[in-house]
């Protein structure tokens, strides 16, 4: 294979789109035949270059195309060979940036100093600055992900499951918290306790993990339970949730593929847990730990707000971040325009550009409900 075979392969590898690093938001084929992925960072959509440096990998994951014992071609790029195919694909305009990750050969300590190679050839010989998403081996060592850090704009390891009792079903040779958990704590460590500044940057990358959902009969409360924690603890900018699904030739072969709607909810709420000023214990579940059916923050209205409307022009931002329709924008919008007049009919708010049927069950307007048009399902 030459370079840009390579390149090409690697991304699409057994269809696996390279879901289980995360981050996708859209995908297309760029011109040249490469898969573009756009992720958002910066305020806007970057369109992105997804590929691995080697699916070469000793580790036996249950779910993954790239695993140990798998029949599969095998292929690698060195350092040099990436670097220059890659930004030379940006510097053409295919993309904006590139996520690199790799399959785990000769250990995780040595995977990660090829990564960092890599990195180092793109930023320094290529003179590449664009954005760079960069993998953390399971079990880097805490002077490698300091490293990464000066290199890239986002770094990530992938929890894969929500505790030791979930991975062992999917990853029985990764160790939960000595190496997934504890690589993640490594990164926050610096985040918190080395100055940027010393490494000539204003800030250090965001920090993000993954769950594979489905593959391990794990409930929405589990995997939120540990988004939560992260949250608070790690101070993780965003956990992502790739739907299982089944690669022939591996253990989960057999096994049904997640709903996407699953994985749509578990972002929903947590959105919610992030953004929104919701705890764990405000989101509606099912007798299971699993999240009920319907949008996790309408749940919470109809229950809570229906009976205990939300006074408009009187609400704090955090009360208005409750109510269905409205988020973070829409809420500092209406701030902005009660302070010109009070809002007293369900027009004024949709020449706001609020979604004022579905915000209507759940606020009053001037002490009163308003009137609209109920829902026949």
């Amino acid at each position: 294979m030459d370079a840009r075979e390579k390149f090409l392969y690697l991304s699409k590898s057994d269809g696996a789109s390279l879901d289980k690093d995360g981050e996708v938001e859209d995908a297309r084929q760029a011109d040249a035949g490469m898969p573009v992925s756009y992720v958002s960072a910066g305020g806007r959509k970057i369109p992105v270059l997804k590929t691995l440096l080697t699916s070469a990998c000793e580790r036996d994951c249950a779910y993954c195309p790239f695993r140990a014992g798998r029949d599969g071609r095998r292929v690698s790029f060195k350092p040099e060979e990436f670097a220059s195919i890659s930004s030379e694909m940006c510097r053409r305009g295919l993309a904006e940036g590139l996520l690199l990750s790799s399959g785990i050969a000769g250990g995780s300590v040595s995977t990660q100093d090829r990564l960092l190679a890599t990195a180092r050839l793109l930023r320094k010989k290529e003179k590449f600055r664009g954005y760079l998403h960069l993998k953390l081996m399971p079990g880097a060592e805490k002077d490698q992900i300091l490293e990464a850090m000066t290199l890239a704009d986002r770094v990530s390891v992938n929890l894969e499951a929500p505790g030791e009792r979930y991975l062992h079903k999917l990853a029985p040779h990764k160790k939960f918290r000595e190496e997934l958990f504890e690589t993640l704590r490594k990164a926050d460590e610096i985040r918190r306790s080395v100055d940027p500044r010393d490494y000539g940057r204003n800030r250090w990358p965001s920090l993000v993990t993954q769950f594979v959902v489905g593959a391990a009969g794990e409930e929405d409360e589990a995997l939120l339970s540990w988004s939560e924690r992260l949250l608070k603890d790690l101070r993780v900018t965003r956990v992502y949730f790739s739907a299982f699904r089944p690669i022939p030739g591996t253990p989960l072969a057999e096994h049904q593929p997640e709903s996407p709607e699953r994985t749509r909810r578990l972002y929903r709420a947590f959105f919610l847990l992030r953004d929104y000023g919701f705890s764990l214990d405000e989101l509606p579940w099912d007798e299971r730990g699993n999240l009920l059916p319907d949008d996790p923050k309408e749940a919470w209205a109809k229950k809570h707000l229906s009976e205990a409307p939300v006074e408009i022009n009187e609400a704090s931002r955090e009360e208005l971040l409750r109510i269905p329709g409205i988020g973070r924008i829409r809420a500092e919008l209406l701030i902005r325009a009660r302070r010109e007049s009070r809002i007293e009919r369900l027009e004024q708010l949709r020449a706001l550009g609020m979604p004022a049927g579905k915000m209507a069950p759940y606020i009053l307007l001037n002490g009163r409900r308003p009137v609209h048009q109920l829902e026949l399902f």
